[in-house]
């Protein structure tokens, strides 16, 4: 087993695997370790199997370590280069290992890493090469809106499985790996969310992007061409009416954005049939209840336990880049717990 007290690691591999600049969710992470396996790339999967104290990372964290690119954090920064150089040791030796880091002494406060978190946070490192057909539970979880079940048992075994679609590896381990795992491991990595949005304008530029990098899956229906360019920030575009999205729709929230009333009105007739659980609306109260009138009284009942309008969080500012943080911290805080 590599245990690792300190910073002190080696430059990165050259580059072959990349993500949005300091991409490090679920969503990154994943579609980087697919990337890599698609593409035949040397790159190893982390896992954070074990924390103890004061941690950046948690249980469950995944990170991918592919040619020098890392996706993926375990610390603010000061001890990724360091598990750069444990993962290219694990590739070229063909071997499973864990690492340990443990930031508790206080002398590590100044001289070591200088994180300044008292804890200790151990992590396996799995080449993707002894984990053939991985990629198969990994696309499930990027498609099909499933958790990512993963166990890591005390004898060395991983099980890594998204719905029905999984694989069992029993990977060739440093000799004191195993020991060092003591005891099975079972994780869970929540599905991504996914977003429904009707109607693509001026917020789009700035929206999509920040909810995708937070690791949402964002569909945008708009049949407008002249919102073609604002579509594009979507993982999908979809030139389709809202009956024909909603038909088999797994989405965990929608927005209504069109900046036409009739066609706000439209989605909104649908979507009060729909059961997504969370629906927010772009514009004033008066137009909401304008809205709301028009689609009579059965739509509205159905539509205002879940309908949130006007949407996004009041912190100040004008615009459409203002409107799109309002928008994307209501969404955050509601996807966390936090209303």
């Amino acid at each position: 087993m590599a245990v690792i007290c300190d910073a002190n690691g080696t430059a990165g591999l050259p580059v072959a695997v990349r993500s949005g600049t300091g991409a490090g969710g679920p969503r990154a992470v994943v579609e980087a370790l697919l990337a890599a396996a698609h593409a035949g790339v040397p790159a190893v999967l982390g896992l954070v199997v074990d924390t103890n104290g004061s941690t950046y990372a948690k249980p469950g964290a995944l990170l991918c370590v592919a040619e020098g690119a890392r996706v993926g954090w375990i610390s603010g920064g000061c001890l990724e280069s360091s598990l750069e150089a444990s993962a290219r040791a694990q590739l070229a030796a063909r071997q499973a290992g864990v690492v340990e880091y443990d930031t508790r002494d206080d002398a590590d406060l100044l001289v070591g890493s200088g994180i300044g978190c008292r804890g200790v946070v151990r992590i396996a490192l799995v080449p993707l090469t002894l984990v053939a057909g991985i990629a198969a539970p990994l696309e499930a979880w990027t498609r099909q809106a499933r958790d990512l079940d993963v166990a890591l048992l005390a004898t060395g075994e991983l099980i890594v499985r998204a719905g029905e679609v999984g694989g069992r590896w029993m990977p060739p381990w440093e000799p004191a790996a195993v020991a060092a795992l003591d005891g099975d491991r079972h994780l869970r990595i929540a599905r991504a969310p996914r977003l429904l949005v009707f109607g693509a304008g001026p917020e789009s530029a700035t929206l999509l992007p920040w909810l995708r990098q937070l690791g949402w899956y964002v569909d945008v229906a708009e049949r407008r061409p002249r919102w073609d360019a604002a579509a594009a920030h979507a993982d999908r575009h979809l030139q389709v009416p809202p009956g024909t999205v909603l038909a088999d729709a797994q989405h965990d929230a929608a927005l209504v954005m069109n900046h036409d009333f009739e066609l706000d009105r439209e989605a909104l007739e649908h979507l009060a049939a729909a059961p997504i659980p969370w629906i927010g609306l772009l514009g004033p109260p008066a137009r909401r209840d304008d809205l709301l009138r028009l689609l009579g009284p059965a739509a509205a009942a159905a539509l205002q336990p879940r309908l949130h309008a006007p949407v996004g969080l009041d912190l100040g500012g004008r615009g459409p880049e203002a409107i799109a943080l309002a928008i994307t911290a209501q969404l955050h805080a509601w996807r966390h717990g936090g209303g």
